[in-house]
């Protein structure tokens, strides 16, 4: 495909296992599921065919809460999608896959829409999420307060990768394929967020800690390097004072903190006791300023 030869992106599929007005689904389900008609016909055929079509990288399975995956015959075919398919060392599932499946079976969590923990969580989740407040499709009707912000976005999005998941920003396109501006606003708006700050959400891993206790607006990332362990704190409001206190992070001697998007300065701190530390802020104007919705720390050599 040329959009496969022209990007890096990788290409997910959503899939809708039901039709809720097909015949032939209807009629499995007024039998109690005890035939499957729609499932040998239409559902299942047409899930294997895009697979070895398009291969995408993720297969993401919907519609399934009505029937057990019996009777979708979803274990069959997530056999045959990791063992035989044409994808089946690169591809990842959600777990949608039969009634009473979410958040026990899957290659990685969905549970529910906008699934958002404060807690570490064992497995890989997915925090799926609408730009829209109300929606997942296009509105002709929406208000501009109907979509959350982007510090809203950012801010859902530090938590998400904190806690170990991944965030899915639903989009509502139109019939010809378009985006509403207020969609291609907060999209852009994100990626410049991630430009300055991708450092702490790529390649990055859950910490010791995910929410600081001393703000209830601070979120942490990390990633282990040779000299040691590197921690993100992505701070969702700028403090009221002149300093910054997070009591997570034990520093060490050889301990540097800076902000990522604020080139070649090391900030002061004070080594806080039992734990923590109390950032310096300096006076940044306005114009040098990295972002206006949400900062990251980046501390290095960090001793817990």
């Amino acid at each position: 495909m040329l959009f496969r030869n022209t990007t890096n992106l990788a290409i997910g599929l959503y899939h809708s296992l039901l039709e809720w007005y097909n015949p032939l689904y209807l009629r499995d389900k007024a039998n109690n599921f005890t035939t499957q008609d729609f499932v040998k016909s239409k559902s299942m055929p047409e899930l294997y065919e895009l697979v070895n079509r398009y291969k995408p990288e993720v297969v993401w399975s919907d519609g399934e809460w009505e029937a057990p995956d019996t009777y979708w015959t979803s274990k069959e075919f997530l056999a045959w999608l990791y063992n035989d398919s044409p994808v089946k060392d690169t591809v990842v599932t959600n777990d949608r896959w039969g009634k009473g499946d979410m958040c026990h079976h899957g290659g990685y969590f969905t549970c529910h829409d906008k699934y958002l923990p404060t807690t570490l969580q064992k497995r890989k989740f997915e925090n799926a999420w609408t730009i829209d407040k109300n929606h997942w499709g296009f509105r002709r009707d929406a208000r501009i307060e109907d979509f959350y912000s982007t510090r809203e976005l950012i801010a859902t999005f530090a938590q998400t990768v904190s806690c170990g998941g991944n965030m899915l920003m639903n989009v509502g396109p139109t019939s010809y394929g378009t985006i509403q501006p207020v969609y291609e606003e907060r999209l852009l708006q994100f990626g410049k967020w991630m430009r300055i700050n991708g450092e702490a959400i790529y390649s990055s891993k859950p910490w010791t800690v995910q929410q600081d206790n001393a703000t209830q607006t601070c979120w942490y990332t990390m990633k282990k390097t040779e000299t040691g362990t590197n921690v993100y704190a992505i701070i969702l409001e700028w403090p009221d004072t002149n300093y910054l206190y997070l009591k997570a992070p034990i520093s060490s001697s050889s301990t540097l903190i800076t902000m990522l998007g604020y080139q070649d300065y090391n900030f002061s701190y004070s080594k806080v006791q039992p734990s923590g530390v109390n950032i310096t802020m300096p006076n940044i104007s306005f114009s040098k300023i990295p972002s206006t919705d949400a900062w990251v720390f980046k501390m290095t050599d960090i001793a817990n």
